[in-house]
């Protein structure tokens, strides 16, 4: 009331003071403040008394792990000590000839001799030349269709994942090679009909890249390895040494139809030309294309002095004629790749089209993990078409290549990870023509194909060792 020219805000803080200072008054902090300061300058006692001991016997035995005191059980003795265990290695393959003799198998093995005999019986044939002319696609679809797959015709052929298959041009007898991640080459005898008819060699320390039967002497088989080239001779039923190099090896093909010459490529992108003329187990020539990578080479059909070579982006052709050690620039560069490119080869028939299997990184975020094929001109290098499809195969599986029918100019088949399992076979418009499947017999992903080149004959082969023949 005495504050009567206080504004009305200053009063009601002075009021609020007031009320606070009677609240804290009745809590007598102060007193408990001394009660608390008492008790924590008292003196108290450091003696402490120290816990009697329990008896010893009236603590129950503690149990002790005879294992650990080493002590041999009373009812049983102790295990035998074993070795550690080693790891497995496969023997490493000799350099040099190697003898063709199957593995785990006698030289004088009954089904050895008939398998050796009839691949040098369908190969001393002369057989006549094939329909050169690429039929209708009306008529090809109806060839397509007509092709099935049956439980006789599956045989497991390799011990391991198939990398690499070739098979016989014989027209009366199916004759297919397969080459595994171990080095195995297995020989199946399709048309035998019997189990007898597969058999495995050995002519190979490490995976086996790349197979061809020679285009002018089928009875010579030549495969790839990491580190070799060999040829196996049914004449001679031998695995002759071709050429062998520290460099990895990653594929080959021929470049003459007589099959003295060859254009190696090398995992660290550097090609090679081998005669197997020459005396030695050296190339004649190791060239730098410029490549950090090199998976496969395919020789022009028509003019064999060009050769088509894809890497990690590159797919460009080359003149065999005018390579050297360093500074080598292609003819022609396939241009449109920004991942990996699995494989490039020319069209059949004219080798005026090529087709690659990339890996996109554009268009697999577009599209969840999906690659590409690219139609391409190679006398352009004009982008014709690009064909969605799931090659996203994993470390599991060998990667996907798109190979042509040898019958057919304008159309390829590759594998697929579609459901159900299934080959498939394309324009080269980008429309699907076909799907090779079969729900009882075909249960896994054919990454490796090939095809017969004068019969209605496909082979897949999955990463089990396992080999389909429709």
């Amino acid at each position: 009331d005495g504050c009567a020219h206080l504004s009305a805000y200053e009063r009601k803080r002075l009021k609020n003071i007031t009320e606070n200072a009677k609240f804290f008054a009745a809590l007598k902090l102060h007193e408990s403040a001394a009660r608390l300061n008492q008790l924590t300058t008292k003196k108290q006692s450091h003696v402490t008394k120290r816990a009697k001991p329990k008896k010893a016997e009236d603590e129950p035995a503690r149990r002790r792990s005879m294992r650990l005191l080493r002590v041999e059980p009373l009812d049983m003795p102790l295990l035998e000590k074993f070795a550690p265990a080693v790891a497995e290695q496969y023997p490493q393959v000799p350099v040099g000839p190697l003898p063709m003799v199957p593995e785990h198998e006698a030289q004088n093995s009954k089904g050895t001799e008939v398998l050796l005999s009839t691949w040098m019986s369908i190969s001393e044939l002369k057989e006549e030349d094939a329909n050169k002319g690429t039929p209708d696609l009306k008529r090809y679809q109806e060839s397509l269709s007509s092709m099935v797959l049956s439980e006789e015709n599956i045989r497991k052929v390799v011990k391991t994942r198939v990398c690499s298959m070739a098979i016989h041009p014989s027209q009366s007898t199916i004759l297919v090679a397969a080459g595994d991640k171990w080095g195995h080459v297995g020989l199946w005898n399709v048309s035998c009909g019997t189990e007898e008819g597969a058999h495995t060699f050995i002519p190979h320390s490490f995976q086996v890249n790349c197979m061809h039967f020679s285009p002018c002497n089928p009875a010579q088989l030549l495969s790839l390895s990491n580190d070799t080239l060999r040829c196996g001779d049914v004449t001679r039923a031998v695995f002759d040494e071709i050429c062998r190099s520290k460099e990895n090896f990653s594929c080959f093909d021929f470049l003459e139809e007589n099959a003295s010459t060859a254009i190696v490529a090398h995992w660290t992108g550097e090609v090679a030309v081998v005669d197997r003329r020459t005396p030695g187990l050296s190339g004649e020539l190791s060239a730098d294309i410029g490549f950090t990578r090199t998976r496969t080479v395919h020789v022009h059909p028509v003019n064999k002095q060009y050769f088509l070579a894809a890497g990690s982006v590159d797919v460009c052709v080359f003149d065999v004629r005018y390579l050297k050690a360093k500074g080598n620039k292609p003819l022609s560069s396939l241009t449109g790749h920004t991942r990996s490119v699995a494989s490039a080869y020319f069209s059949p028939l004219t080798g005026s089209r090529v087709v690659t299997v990339c890996a996109d990184d554009k268009l697999r975020e577009q599209v969840g993990h999906k690659c590409r094929f690219k139609m391409l001109d190679s006398r352009g290098g004009m982008l014709l078409f690009p064909c969605r499809h799931n090659t996203n195969t994993g470390r599991w599986l060998s990667r996907f290549r798109a190979i042509w029918d040898p019958k057919q100019e304008h159309c390829f088949l590759v594998g697929s990870l579609a459901h159900p399992r299934q080959i498939q076979v394309f324009q080269d418009t980008g429309h699907l023509l076909h799907s090779f499947c079969n729900v009882d017999c075909l249960g896994s992903v054919c990454s490796i194909n090939v095809v017969h080149p004068s019969q209605n004959i496909l082979v897949g082969g999955n990463s089990s060792g396992r080999l389909h023949v429709f």
